[in-house]
């Protein structure tokens, strides 16, 4: 029998809000309609206004605007022509190989570098967004000191001036994250060489200091690892997301999901998943185990001792089922050197050394896991580096602090006291992008430029150099932070061209010249990543592991970066903030994340909020009650309330980080909750555009479709309604879409690229509430079973482009058409904004502009849009085209070629991609020529497992999916379905 799949927990309740809320469909969007009649009078009275604001929008006109045309043309720019760069986005843990268009000199997309091995192509959300970072108005724009505008020259004089009054370097420290630029370490070393009594603070808040301490138990020393997901068959995720987190995440999803699909040609391999709340990657997991953070080390005890892990011992966390840990045991020793184990950053570092053990037991190291010399070079204790900052700062020893890109007054723990320690500095430096709550209390602030607009070198989380080249001149007086150091160490200050040079010249010698151009031109620099070893485990690992954590009285807290806006270093970018976070769908701030039985059990629903005390600290969050969570323990992401962010983020949320403990670890044990009775609404769009009664997604298992490759999809797919309608015969191109369920795993990198692609504009978390979200595509989350653990299923939802367009023949103004190959298309300037088309759309996919979302004032937002798209305005429909703007490029390529070779006009597969396609890490979606019979598109159609969302209804829609297939474990299978022992939990 099929699943049945709900979204909500009011929908698998059957709550009576939820089913008038279905009733009614748009009841936001009508708010003007009553529940009584309405009359004639009051019927035509609203189309007027309605027609009066048609035409209003009809007759307005755009702003002014100065325009100054070239006095010479640069040569290599030609008027709608684009140009595309290599180059890449730094990150604490590695960077991310990028492509960037331009358009006449401004930087409109980001795009993965195919020859990048932490790209492959593909991108995330944080690198799609990062453009809006770049052209933020709210960005810092000048030199100030003591919040008053000054000049790069009185900073620069102060900073030598305090260095100059000092000793060897005595009473100088410097704080930044991880180093992962080759250049910027250079240039570290040159100072400490230059003043050897200064101190270098690595401080993150973000951290992997308990996977350092985890490789120091195990090793003895820092190691890295690198994970090979195509070799492994069965995978272990301790607590780990790394299908969206870390460093290699985009590489490590692809590498993944090559198991996984119609596409793979390999057996598919097994993934297993034990975390307190649920995510991308958890969703992926063919069995999933929700626990506690205590009970998650306790189930690694327990399975290093199955598996023979000299000296370890321990029980099973109260409830699991023996079955599980034997299957799961079983499972990795019979695919020994094709298993792989690995733990979350937020671990214990006895979970991370225990992990080391067990993946060497199983002969993985050298095959499915590989170490490699930290990419950050010498590697620290964050929080111990932190404290001994503190420390310095309260003696009074501190003559110059520089503050380097990192904000330590809003993120460190609050029991070390950090803005009371800043205070004694006699002279503090802040290098950054905004002015924020550390540039506050700092006598100095020096703006950062954005890596777009910057020359550096970064490593990748292999090691793999890429050098950073700049897209556009800073638009605002911002320094790098390689002119910084320069500026402090050299006698003779260079420019971050001139420094990412020297530094290169020293290392290619003779061969700078073609290497330099190579490596701009490719975006990586080959042979530069590091060479893995294969360290010795401890024989007193066991000995040395600290004991387990308790979960002692109250709850257990876990923190963890916010999926959209990371540790907060995102807060001001409004695509990120509007972005729903995987699984819970939340928007706009933070929320206490539970287990719906520990909400019934303390008699709370979400929305209602909630005093969360912990560490002596206190604050206030409204409950989110979510499916497979934990339960006796509760969630909250970092990265909200700031104070000082910019007009986006500030004020937004609740500060956890005042939360963590005093070492800064992420797992809080013993905390309180106390109900305020007040509420709070959430911007949740989990609820939003729900298809009733519908065959919406189908699921299967690997092995029922190999048994019967029709099992797992029903039959009113293949046998959809008449129709009167004429057929028509597509002689040229006819594109369609497919996309895999198997390997979609809901991290959101298409739909910021189609926000970045195709100009969506944000509406602010009162129009979210509202149902008036404006994403083109959204991600539907689907569940099947009891709400403790149920399994996920995630759906890209975006315009299906029927064949048999409900929403075409309902339009009075024919805004909306189809065209000779295929598209649904959209005539803005002819859109009249009646909204009959979006009533009639079974998909729910169209969106209407009910105010001017678009900022059109704002001088450098204009520099963001993409030229090639027009910018709607208020009183306008709008939905998914397909990337309607790269189609008509292509094609106008295509008849090039066909011209001067005489030939019928044909793409090659795969030349064209739409925005959402090109951003995919795992590959789910394939966009092409459905008439090519042998693209790409056209086979996976042709998959059994390939159906049309809706199709029984004869809409024809040229968006196909693929059913989702899991892998389950046959022993955990047949265990499910007998009575566990006890009151043991049923894990998926």
């Amino acid at each position: 029998m099929l699943p049945r799949f709900w979204r909500s927990l009011e929908e698998l309740q059957g709550s009576p809000e939820f089913e008038d809320r279905l009733a009614r469909e748009f009841p936001r969007l009508a708010s003007v309609w009553d529940d009584g009649v309405t009359d004639r009078r009051r019927f035509l009275s609203l189309m007027a206004a309605s027609m009066a604001l048609a035409g209003m929008h009809g007759c307005s006109s755009p702003p002014p605007e100065p325009i100054l045309p070239y006095v010479r043309q640069p040569a290599e720019l030609t008027p709608g022509i684009p140009l595309h760069f290599a180059t890449a986005m730094p990150g604490a843990d590695g960077a991310i190989g990028l492509v960037v268009r331009s358009d006449m000199g401004r930087p409109t997309k980001v795009e993965g570098n195919p020859l990048h091995p932490a790209s492959l192509g593909a991108t995330d959300a944080w690198a799609q967004a990062s453009l809006l970072t770049l052209y933020d108005p709210d960005r810092s724009q000048t030199v100030l000191h003591r919040g008053v505008i000054s000049t790069w020259g009185e900073a620069y004089s102060a900073a030598r001036e305090a260095m100059s009054a000092s000793r060897d370097g005595a009473g100088v420290h410097v704080i930044s994250p991880p180093i992962t630029s080759p250049t910027l370490a250079r240039q570290q070393a040159a100072l400490l060489a230059a003043y050897p009594q200064a101190q270098w603070h690595v401080y993150e808040a973000a951290s992997r200091d308990n996977a350092r301490a985890g490789a120091l138990l195990a090793f003895g020393e820092d190691r890295q690892p690198i994970y090979r997901f195509a070799d492994a068959d069965v995978v272990l995720a301790i607590d780990a997301d790394f299908c969206s987190r870390g460093g290699g995440r985009v590489r490590y999803a692809r590498d993944f999901m090559s198991r996984r699909g119609a596409e793979s040609r390999a057996a598919a391999n097994r993934l297993y998943v034990v975390e307190s709340m649920y995510t991308p990657t958890g969703a992926a997991a063919d069995h999933r185990l929700p626990l506690a953070p205590s009970e998650i080390e306790q189930f690694v005890r327990a399975l290093a001792a199955r598996l023979g892990v000299e000296g370890v011992s321990s029980g099973l966390p109260q409830g699991v089922d023996q079955r599980w840990i034997d299957a799961v045991a079983a499972d990795l020793e019979q695919r020994r050197g094709r298993s792989l184990l690995l733990a979350g950053l937020e671990q214990p570092a006895a979970v991370h050394a225990l992990v080391h053990a067990m993946n060497e037991r199983l002969g993985n190291f050298g095959a499915t896991v590989e170490f490699i010399a930290p990419i950050s070079g010498r590697t620290f204790d964050s929080a111990a580096s932190l404290r001994e900052l503190v420390d310095a700062l309260n003696a009074g020893a501190v003559q110059l602090l520089l503050a380097l890109d990192c904000n330590p007054v809003y993120d460190a723990p609050p029991g070390l006291a950090f803005l009371n320690a800043l205070r004694k500095a006699k002279q503090a430096i802040h290098f950054g992008l905004y002015d924020d709550e550390t540039s506050r209390y700092c006598h100095w602030h020096i703006p950062a430029n954005h890596y777009l607009e910057s020359w550096s070198d970064v490593r990748a989380y292999d090691g793999t150099v890429a050098i950073v080249q700049p897209l556009i001149a800073p638009l605002y007086e911002g320094k790098t932070v390689h002119e910084l150091m320069s500026a402090l160490v050299d006698p003779a200050p260079q420019t971050s061209y001139d420094a990412v040079r020297a530094t290169w010249q020293t290392e290619w010698g003779d061969q700078f010249d073609r290497r330099w151009h190579e490596a701009l031109r490719d975006g990586a620099v080959a042979n530069t990543q590091f060479e893995p070893a294969t360290p010795a485990l401890a024989a007193d690992l066991a000995a040395n592991l600290p004991p387990p954590g308790g979960a002692g009285e109250g709850y257990e807290l876990v923190l963890s970066p916010d999926p959209a806006i990371g540790d907060g270093r995102w807060a001001n970018n409004a695509w990120l903030q509007e972005l729903p976070k995987p699984l819970s769908k939340l928007t706009w701030e933070n929320a206490l994340f539970m287990a719906p039985a520990t909400a019934d059990r303390l008699g709370l629903a979400t929305e209602d909020v909630v005093t969360v005390r912990a560490n002596g600290q206190a604050i206030d969050l409204p409950v989110c009650a979510v499916p497979g969570h934990a339960e006796r323990c509760v969630s909250c992401h970092l990265g909200y309330g700031r104070t000082r962010s910019g007009r986006i983020g500030t004020g937004i949320g609740a500060n956890a980080f005042a939360l963590r403990t005093p070492d800064g670890g992420y797992i809080v044990r013993g905390a309180e909750l106390t109900a305020t009775g007040g509420t709070a609404a959430l911007a949740i769009t989990q609820k939003h555009h729900v298809i009733d009664g519908r065959n919406i997604v189908h699921s299967g298992t690997v092995e029922a479709y190999e048994a019967n490759p029709h099992s797992v999809l029903p039959n009113s797919v293949h046998h959809p309604l008449p129709t009167l309608l004429p057929e028509y015969q597509y002689d040229g191109f006819a594109w369609g879409m497919a996309i895999d369920l198997s390997k979609c795993m809901g991290c959101n990198a298409c739909v910021i690229a189609c926000q970045a692609e195709n100009n969506v504009p944000v509406v602010g978390k009162e129009a979210v509430i509202l149902s008036r979200e404006m994403h083109w595509l959204r991600l539907d989350v689907y569940y099947a079973g009891p709400p403790e653990n149920p399994d996920a299923v995630t759906q890209p939802m975006l315009c299906q482009h029927c064949e048999k367009a409900p929403c075409e023949y309902v339009c009075p103004v024919a805004a909306t058409t189809h065209s000779d190959e295929g598209l649904n298309e959209m005539t803005y300037n002819r859109c009249i904004g009646t909204r009959y088309c979006s009533n009639n759309c079974p998909y729910k996919v169209r969106r209407f502009n009910f105010f001017q979302w678009s900022d059109v004032e704002t001088p450098v937002l204009k520099l963001l849009r993409n030229p090639e798209v027009t910018v709607r305005n208020r009183g306008v429909m709008e939905k998914c085209t397909y990337c309607v703007q790269r189609i008509n490029k292509a094609r106008i390529d295509a008849k090039k070629i066909a011209v001067e070779t005489g030939e019928k006009p044909r793409l090659e597969d795969g030349v064209l991609q739409t925005a959402c396609q090109q951003a995919c890490p795992s590959q789910a979606i394939v966009f092409g020529d459905i008439n090519d019979p042998h693209s790409r598109v056209a086979k996976l159609k042709a998959d059994p497992r390939s159906y049309g969302v809706l199709s029984e209804l004869g809409t024809q829609p040229r968006t196909s999916y693929l059913a989702r297939l899991k892998n389950p474990n046959p022993r955990l299978a047949a265990a499910s379905a007998e009575p566990p022992d006890g009151d043991a939990r049923q894990p998926s």
